[in-house]
This record gives C-alpha cells, sequence and structure tokens, in this order.
C-alpha cells in the first residue's frame, strides 16, 4: 500500500501587508518622478550646452582682407589651388626679407607642407580680419538686419557666412591670428598624450587587477592597498601633475627629455615633453582601470574557475584563457571611461609644461606639445571675440575626436562579447 501523502498548508499572515499597499505605491511613484525629473533637467542641461557651443561655431562674420585673394591667382588657378612653390613664391614676394629670414630660421621651407606655407600666405600676405561676427540664432533669425548692418557699417567688408569648423580648420597648425589657426598641433598633441597613457596604464591596471583578485591573499596589507586604490582615483587631477612634474620632468629628465638616447640637445633640452605628459595621465588613469578590470574579473562566475581547475589547469592558465577572456569587456568599458577622463584634462598638464602657443607639431614623444583642451582654454581666455568663435569650433573637434576614439573601444569591446557567445 502506498503511503498517505500529508499535505502541509502554509498561511501567511497578511495583516500588516495589505493595509501599507497603497502608501509604497505612492512611495513608488514619488521616486519614479524623481528619477524621471533628474533625467529630463540632465538632457536639457546638456542640450543647453550643446546648443551654446553650436551657436558659436556658425554664424555670419564681416571679413576684412588686406589683400583680395583674388588678385594673387595665378593663369585663374586661385590661390587656395596653387601648388607650393607658387604659394612660396607669393610669400616672398609680398613680405619683408628679414620676415622671409626668421620664418625660414623657425622651420625651413622644405620641411613645412603645403598647407603650412597656405596658412603663412594667408596670415601675412592676405591678412584676413573678421571685424564683426554673428551668432548661428541671429544669422538664421535676423539675416535680412545682419545683412543691412554690414552693407553699412563695414562696407569694405566680405559678409561670409561661416562653419568656424572646417577642413581648413583642422588640418592648420596654431596661429596668434584667429582667422587662420587651427587646431591641427593640438590634435596630434591629444593623440600622442592619451596612447601613451594608454599604452602605460592598461597593461599595468589590468596586470594589478588580476594579482589583486586572482593571487592576493585577504590580509591587512592587501586591503590597505584595496583602500588606497580606490581614495587614490578620487585625488584632484592636478596633484598628479605634481607628482608628474617632481618625477617625471624632474627626477627623470634625462629619459623624458630624450638626451639620454640622444634625441635632443642637452643643452637645451628639459623633460615638459610628450612622454612626461603620457606618463602622468598614466598615472591619472590608473586607479579607475585597476577599479573597473577588478569588478570585472571579480563578475565572472567562480564555476567556470572551478571547471577548469577540475580538468587540470593551473591558475595562470585559468586566469588566461577563461578569466580574462570573459571579464575584457567590462575591463574594456572601464577604459573607454579612461580614455574620456585622459583626453579632457587640463590641469595636470598646464603643470606639467605644455605649450599654450606652438605651431609645430609634434614629432616624436620627446617633443614639446599642446592638447586640445589646452587651446581651448587658451582661447578662451582672449578678448577678442573671434577667439570665442574658434573656441566653440575646437570643442566640436574635441568632442568629436573623443567620440571616435570611444566608438574604436566600443567595437573592440563588442568583438570580444560576440567571440564569448
Amino acid at each position: 500500500m502506498k503511503p498517505h501523502a500529508h499535505k502541509t498548508t502554509m498561511h501567511l499572515d497578511t495583516t500588516g501587508f495589505t493595509p501599507n499597499l497603497p502608501r509604497r505605491h505612492r512611495v513608488g511613484r514619488v521616486w519614479l518622478w524623481i528619477f524621471q525629473a533628474s533625467t529630463i533637467v540632465g538632457i536639457v542641461v546638456l542640450t543647453t550646452l550643446l546648443l551654446n557651443i553650436i551657436d558659436g561655431a556658425f554664424g555670419y562674420a564681416a571679413v576684412e582682407s588686406k589683400v583680395d585673394p583674388d588678385t594673387l591667382a595665378v593663369d585663374g588657378v586661385p590661390l587656395e589651388d596653387l601648388p607650393k612653390e607658387e604659394l612660396l613664391r607669393i610669400l616672398k614676394e609680398h613680405v619683408s626679407a628679414g620676415l622671409y629670414r626668421r620664418l625660414e630660421n623657425d622651420m625651413p621651407f622644405e620641411e613645412r607642407t603645403r598647407q603650412d606655407v597656405y596658412t603663412l600666405v594667408l596670415e601675412r600676405v592676405v591678412e584676413p580680419r573678421v571685424v564683426k561676427q554673428w551668432s548661428l540664432q541671429d544669422s538664421v533669425f535676423r539675416s535680412a538686419q545682419i545683412k543691412a548692418e554690414a552693407a553699412s557699417t563695414y562696407p569694405k567688408a566680405e559678409l561670409q557666412f561661416r562653419s568656424w569648423v572646417n577642413t581648413q580648420f583642422i588640418r592648420s597648425p596654431q596661429s596668434a591670428r584667429a582667422e587662420s589657426a587651427g587646431v591641427r598641433t593640438a590634435i596630434l598633441g591629444s593623440l600622442w598624450t592619451v596612447g601613451i597613457a594608454i599604452l602605460f596604464a592598461f597593461p599595468i591596471g589590468v596586470g594589478g587587477a588580476i594579482y589583486l583578485e586572482e593571487y592576493a591573499a585577504d590580509n591587512a596589507i592587501n586591503r590597505i592597498i584595496h583602500t588606497n586604490i580606490n581614495n587614490l582615483a578620487g585625488v584632484p587631477s592636478i596633484i598628479y601633475g605634481i607628482l608628474g612634474l617632481a618625477i617625471f620632468v624632474r627626477a627623470l629628465e634625462p629619459l623624458t627629455s630624450g638626451t639620454l638616447l640622444g634625441y635632443a640637445d642637452p643643452t637645451t633640452a628639459n623633460g615638459r615633453t610628450i612622454i612626461s605628459a603620457g606618463l602622468t595621465l598614466g598615472l591619472l588613469i590608473l586607479p579607475m582601470i585597476i577599479i573597473n578590470a577588478r569588478e570585472a574579473i571579480r563578475a565572472v562566475p567562480s564555476s567556470l574557475r572551478q571547471a577548469s581547475y577540475g580538468i587540470g589547469a593551473t591558475r595562470w592558465q585559468t586566469v588566461w584563457h577563461h578569466v580574462l577572456p570573459n571579464a575584457m569587456p567590462g575591463i574594456l568599458t572601464g577604459t573607454i571611461l579612461a580614455i574620456s577622463r585622459a583626453m579632457g584634462e587640463t590641469a595636470p598638464l598646464v603643470v606639467i609644461g605644455a605649450s599654450t602657443f606652438i605651431n609645430q607639431d609634434p614629432n616624436g614623444p620627446f617633443a614639446k606639445f599642446t592638447t586640445l583642451p589646452i587651446q581651448i582654454y587658451q582661447w578662451t581666455s582672449r578678448p577678442q571675440d573671434v577667439f570665442r568663435n574658434i573656441a566653440a569650433a575646437a570643442i566640436i573637434v574635441l568632442v568629436l575626436l573623443l567620440l571616435s576614439l570611444n566608438a574604436s573601444a566600443i567595437v573592440l569591446r563588442n568583438r570580444f562579447s560576440r567571440r564569448l557567445d
């Protein structure tokens, strides 16, 4: 005979649960409204910021030129399409012999690109000058009034609807005149410094995270290390600049200046170079990479490690072949955040000694440098209104460059994710 099955019935006491349910729903709705309101405020603030930047990067401008560019055309070929040899001839004919020699001494014309020579012709011969500019909003809604004002107040000027973000702006080096200034040198400096920072911080950060999560014992020393890494992530960036100044610029000057390797003149070289800036930014983002890499490694299921050990794999084989590939998407997400922070930093680079005005492209890790954030800061501090227009254009270039770098990292992260699937 089969034994009788005994049913066990559990009775839940819901005496105090039902009366509190409406109040809990009300509290939940209040917090939902708070979260939605905070999201809307953030979107509005960000949209206002972007519109303000775009408003300054486009619009009408009244431009007066000392020499009409059309008069410099050769055989019907406009100035912007002339070869380098013709541009050099025009430059030599229209500037003094002393100025021509000084430009040659600054950088031989044989080493200058055609775009560099064209920029010199615009700056030294044509000398365009923006006498008045209008915002994009005014240019759209007050177009007729602006044209009438320009015709009456600036009869010699040419009214142009100007996009300050253009190919010439991106390809041109820095200049003392806003009308011919560009961000090519700053873009190259930013790419150099961020590239060195990632090459320095990424392997060290991931290696430190692997040790702390997979090898380090739970003792007092390692707990102190964990706490200090978390604290270092919140240290102000200018402190890292002071640290970089003491270590890379001064203590390691023979190395960071390039004199130790024979790349620079010992009498004039110093440690205020790209490699010093890159290593300083590497120290700045190192705690962030370690923290994010530890979280990604910790998220890998322990069952995966146990299965690897069960088939005879060593600890290092388990980490290399199983833990690290599964954690890599999360590690790259943290690296994306680190790239964003390094790209936008200014304070530590000012302490290191980044140049606020430099018109020569960096040709290696031991070269002088500037970056886009420093260039933007320098332009916004100038009293002329035109510099604020090119500062807005440089901000757009910085945002696009940052989005491009982040997009590349996201593509790389997604490839790792698909490989795991």
